[in-house]
């Protein structure tokens, strides 16, 4: 699916290795897998696979903040009208 942008500009989809990680489609959502989806998320915005040196910084920061919000995001969601289940660690179980 494309959207079309103003100002003869175009805006793709998103990267496909995106997987959902919201219950009931992934269960036990470990930190790897949200970093992995951050990591994603990040490369396809910046258009880099990697950053070059000077960039890396801004990168890796990108990286641990997209990941910190998706956390949060997942810790919050409801789910068919109930609160997540949570392990008492209060990551999602």
């Amino acid at each position: 699916m494309r959207a079309a942008a103003g100002a003869g500009r175009s805006v793709t989809v998103m990267c496909r290795s995106i997987k959902t990680l919201r219950e009931p489609y992934t269960e036990n959502v470990t930190d790897a897998d949200v970093r992995a989806a951050a990591l994603q998320y990040v490369r396809k915005i910046s258009g880099f696979r990697a950053p070059a040196g000077h960039n890396s910084e801004a990168f890796e920061h990108a990286v641990t903040a997209v990941a910190e919000a998706t956390r949060d995001l997942l810790d919050h969601l409801e789910v068919r009208g109930q609160r997540a289940a949570q392990s008492p660690a209060g990551r999602l179980a």
